[in-house]
């Protein structure tokens, strides 16, 4: 399961990220769900301020400092709250949306249930909203394995006492910079993505030598049985190395570069697959 993740509620980005075995939603986001408010950061704080006066409460006590990605791509300290924390804040600010949101975040919490009951809905929801935002059958089935292939990296990492709060992103970056001759913010700039999930626009191709990097990336820490985070970064290194090698020998034979700026914000996957073929027929 992805650890950070963005969820969609009335066409408002909400993010959230899982956080203690259960999901810490941004607070900021919910707000400007709700109020539409052009400066949802100031409005958050003046509800703190106005319900403490009011109600001798403090909201803050039922945040978590968690660090989300920003629209620059950085990581930042971000006020989040779990599903509980969520209901309570929306209480305190008057919106016509607040019981449809209610309704929304309950439905999110209960498919989130199911899923741990049983893993393969996760799976089948994941493919049905893929679909939805128009990709091909045969990309979905590159992004689920790659996301398969990345828990696989991430429960390694874990086990071998990497911290997945700052270390996780170091270890992903030196296989990306080894893979793609890019970070991953540099990668999210090269394609012009914001919070978007960089893997979401990636190419056939550029999916599957994410792939490659990261399966042997876990071989190697397998192998040698790697223990901590300096271990785990040589390792990360050179199984990003092997498929950089490989994506290179890959673009003199077909003649164009796999890294590409191509992104799928405003046309599909699907469609722009379809018209490609066309164009090669």
């Amino acid at each position: 399961m992805e650890r950070n993740k963005i969820i969609i509620f009335e066409d408002r980005k909400i993010r959230r990220i899982w956080h203690n075995d259960e999901w810490y939603y941004s607070i900021v986001d919910i707000v400007g769900a709700l109020t539409d408010s052009i400066n949802p950061r100031d409005y958050w704080y003046k509800t703190k301020i106005r319900v403490g006066d009011e109600e001798k409460a403090e909201l803050s006590t039922i945040c978590r400092q968690l660090k989300l990605e920003a629209p620059d791509g950085k990581l930042r300290t971000t006020d989040c709250a779990n599903t509980e924390g969520i209901f309570r804040i929306i209480q305190s600010i008057p919106s016509p949306k607040a019981e449809p949101f209610k309704r929304w975040l309950a439905k999110v919490g209960y498919e989130r249930i199911q899923e741990i009951e049983d893993p393969e809905l996760a799976q089948e929801r994941m493919k049905e909203l893929y679909e939805q935002k128009g990709y091909s059958k045969e990309w979905i089935d590159k992004r689920l394995r790659g996301i398969a292939i990345r828990q696989e990296l991430a429960d390694e990492w874990k086990n071998r006492g990497v911290d997945k709060n700052i270390e996780y992103a170091i270890l992903t970056n030196e296989i990306s910079k080894a893979t793609f001759g890019k970070t991953v913010r540099e990668y999210k700039q090269f394609k012009e993505l914001g919070l978007e999930n960089l893997r979401d626009h990636m190419t056939d191709l550029e999916l599957i030598f994410s792939m490659l990097g990261e399966k042997v990336t876990t071989e190697i820490t397998q192998n040698e049985e790697a223990t901590g985070f300096l271990e785990c970064k040589g390792a990360a290194k050179r199984g990003g190395r092997v498929a950089g090698k490989a994506r290179v020998d890959a673009e003199k034979e077909i003649g164009k570069p796999i890294v590409s700026k191509e992104n799928y914000l405003i046309e599909p996957e699907k469609q722009k697959k379809l018209k490609k073929g066309g164009q090669n027929a």
